[in-house]
């Protein structure tokens, strides 16, 4: 069973952060408004072949919804994302995350992490960030918000000089534009809120979000 604050227990072998990129070559990125949601949701992504999810906290519905995914729907990795501080992470792990992703690179947030075993994507958007996050000993890393901070063409001029990290492109990318991000050496899977439509999630068109994951899942095989 998924670990949470009122269910302890095994949550099965660690997580490695580029466990997660194995399993691409699209994370949902998911804000959603309603907890009662969260479980048909997540069942319509996982029958449209996605299995990671970031449930983002940007909404009072978000904790909620990955406690109820953690503990109805198992085979998926949920995960909790803009974490941005201590009390956050502890929010998220309490709550049955898998994993953390963060928007930007916070010791706060690293230390926090480390102490409750909980792997953490940071999210990046500057070569000094980058240096830091690998410093840390950081190999796989958000790059966010991806089109605005430089595109394809930043990645691709970071392939060199940072030939050991991976990244995780995030924030403006759809089904149109993500193959030229899959494209790139150093990206093995982006980030994708398209697949969670607001208008979908209200009018609980869960047929239309398991075609938009098989859409996503046939991006590269």
């Amino acid at each position: 069973m998924r670990q949470t604050a009122a269910d302890p227990g095994d949550v099965g072998p660690p997580l490695e952060p580029l466990d997660l990129a194995g399993r691409g070559p699209v994370i949902a990125v998911i804000v959603i408004d309603c907890v009662e949601h969260a479980v048909p949701m997540a069942r319509a992504l996982v029958e449209g072949g996605l299995s990671v999810l970031e449930v983002t906290l940007r909404t009072s519905a978000a904790l909620g919804s990955i406690e109820a995914i953690a503990r109805a729907v198992p085979e998926p990795l949920v995960g909790a994302g803009t974490l941005r501080n201590a009390a956050d992470v502890r929010s998220a792990h309490a709550a049955g995350a898998r994993f953390a992703v963060s928007p930007g690179y916070s010791g706060a947030v690293v230390s926090a992490c480390r102490a409750m075993a909980l792997p953490l994507v940071p999210g990046v958007a500057t070569a000094s960030e980058v240096m830091r996050a690998a410093d840390d000993g950081f190999r796989f890393l958000k790059f966010f918000p991806a089109s605005a901070a430089g595109g394809p063409a930043l990645l691709r001029a970071w392939a060199s000089p940072f030939a050991d990290i991976v990244f995780c492109p995030t924030g403006g990318i759809g089904i149109d534009n993500a193959p030229a991000w899959l494209a790139l050496p150093n990206v093995e899977v982006v980030g994708g809120s398209w697949l969670t439509p607001a208008d979908a999630l209200a009018a609980r068109d869960w047929p239309r979000l398991t075609r938009l994951a098989r859409e996503a899942s046939a991006l590269r095989p």
